[in-house]
């Protein structure tokens, strides 16, 4: 009888083993001795919920122990689980733990049946069981929520603080510049040029000081991101992403800048040689056009407009030995824009070369100097710029006209400047009028020459000189001609000289009779005015001859 109740009770704990093994601690369940291979405990907290017995293809035991391990922490670690979302998906070939569907705890194969005397399908479940018991007990007696959104307040908080004195400082600073700008803000000039005022220069440091701040209190909530994100697990994904956003273009900048080292050495090194080089050729065209140094056939004047050139073209050479040295040369983009600028260049750059080659030929043809009195087509005035795409002259009625270049190469110019300097000579000047063949050409002369000498601003020596330039059907040609040195002033003296001319005529009782004068001289007065005649003055009669 006695045996017959041992063989009950052991009937009976083997038909409700599972039963009892499943009612047992929901965190843990006994390694079963029938297996004879080595189990691997699945622990992601204290105690072990079930052991892994069988290697899949190359994935050990042990390695499948320890990823079923994480995956039900990253569960736990999940401030929004689900413990319906875990659920049991037959497939082909294995029993799938799967939460929400998409995410594999763990499969479970034949073998891992047979390892435990048990379907794949009862482990599935067991196992499905103590995973969800165990989450959830850990949830309800260690949950982290409450301490990860505290964590994110006190974060926030610090942030904020943060933010709050960063701001704080970037004000204090802009204070005291503010404050103290007489003492910073002085200007910026560059060889007696003006460059920048101090309002200027003020207005452009305090938008580079607000750009500063802005981009700095950026950077604080940018950077505190991440932080916020490794807090709970949902986000903490994004920590790596965010920080690699910053970094990994930190990093290609700074790799860039230190493989750019070299090519820079050699690129300083270039642009001294090059810098030195232009300052020895330009004390040589400064000595040249002080004169100190003359060469046969090379005015001083040359000297500065061939020094641009020269450097001009010193400088294109340099930016052609650079250019292989700089980052991104050789690439098909910079090569596409290069293309793309010079294309452009050409196309909208015609005219402006041809004024500059044409200002370059003005300069060695020396037609004209600054302070010259020229006349270029119709335009006549004193030329106060020379440029190398345009000429400016100024007239006498202090118009300032700008002709191209290529338009002054293309016109006849001319020069009443070029021989005034000289000791014994000067610009020739000369009007005319024409008087009838009935007074003599002496006494028209003595006229002419009494009117020069009388007129301001010219030369006595060489003395005036009267030319006949022609004899017309009425009267005859008289050119006065005067030499003066004041070439810009010869509408003021072409007045004074006609003014003059009437006055010695009226005195020496000669008729002008320019260009055309008709009269019927019987009965009418002279045109000579009345102060210039004898008191005794009458008009002729009016004569009548009868023939018949």
């Amino acid at each position: 009888m006695k045996k017959k109740i041992l063989c009950f009770l052991a009937f009976f704990i083997v038909l409700f083993s599972p039963f009892a093994f499943a009612q047992k601690d929901s965190t843990q369940i006994a390694k079963p001795e029938l297996s004879k291979l080595k189990g691997y405990p699945v622990h992601p907290f204290k105690d072990t919920l079930f052991y892994v017995y069988n290697k899949v293809g190359s994935f050990s035991a042990e390695n499948r122990a320890n990823a079923i391990t994480e995956k039900i922490r990253k569960l736990y670690e999940d401030s929004f689980f689900e413990k319906d979302s875990i659920s049991v998906v037959p497939s082909d070939i294995s029993q799938d733990i799967m939460y929400k569907n998409d995410f594999v705890i763990m499969s479970i194969l034949d073998i891992d049946g047979k390892a435990e005397n048990q379907t794949a399908t009862y482990i599935a479940n067991r196992n499905l069981n103590l995973i969800k018991r165990a989450i959830i007990y850990q949830n309800e007696n260690y949950s982290m929520l409450p301490k990860r959104l505290g964590y994110t307040a006190l974060l926030v908080l610090i942030i904020g603080l943060v933010l709050y004195f960063v701001g704080k400082i970037f004000n204090r600073i802009k204070f005291y510049i503010l404050k103290n700008s007489d003492r910073y803000f002085k200007g910026f000039t560059y060889n007696n040029i003006s460059i920048l005022s101090p309002q200027k220069q003020q207005f452009l440091l305090m938008k580079l000081y607000g750009f500063i701040k802005a981009l700095t209190l950026i950077l604080i909530v940018y950077l505190s991101l991440p932080v916020l994100f490794s807090i709970f697990p949902a986000t903490e994904a994004y920590t790596t992403t965010l920080l690699s956003w910053i970094l990994s273009p930190a990093k290609l900048a700074v790799m860039g800048f230190v493989g750019f080292l070299p090519s820079l050495v050699t690129i300083i090194v270039i642009v001294v040689i090059f810098k030195y080089t232009i300052r020895v050729i330009r004390f040589f065209f400064d000595e040249i056009k002080k004169e100190n140094i003359k060469i046969d056939g090379f005015y001083s004047d040359w000297a500065m407009p061939t020094f641009n050139i020269i450097r001009l073209l010193m400088l294109a050479f340099m930016v052609v030995i650079i250019f292989p040295y700089l980052p991104g040369s050789d690439s098909p983009i910079f090569k596409g824009v290069s293309v793309f600028v010079g294309v452009l260049f050409s196309l909208g750059s015609s005219n402006a070369i041809a004024n500059m080659v044409a200002g370059l030929v003005i300069t060695y043809m020396r037609p004209f100097k600054i302070g010259d009195f020229i006349k270029i087509g119709d335009v006549s005035g004193e030329v106060i710029e020379k440029t190398a795409l345009v000429t400016r002259i100024r007239t006498p009625k202090f118009e300032d006209i700008t002709i191209p270049n290529a338009t002054v190469l293309s016109s006849t110019s001319t020069n009443y400047s070029s021989n005034t300097k000289q000791v014994n000579n000067g610009l020739l000047i000369h009007t005319t009028v024409t008087i009838g063949y009935d007074v003599p050409w002496k006494d028209i002369y003595k006229a002419l020459i009494d009117a020069a000498l009388k007129t301001e601003m010219i030369e006595q020596t060489p003395a005036p000189f009267v030319l006949q330039t022609s004899l017309d059907d009425f009267y005859v040609s008289y050119q006065i001609n005067v030499y003066t040195k004041e070439p810009t002033k010869q509408p003021r003296i072409y007045s004074s000289l006609h003014q003059n001319i009437q006055d010695s005529f009226n005195a020496a009782g000669i008729e002008i009779m320019s260009p055309h004068y008709n009269a019927l001289r019987d009965g009418n007065t002279t045109t000579i005015p009345a102060n210039y005649l004898d008191k005794d003055y009458e008009s002729p009669t009016f004569n009548i001859k009868n023939k018949g």
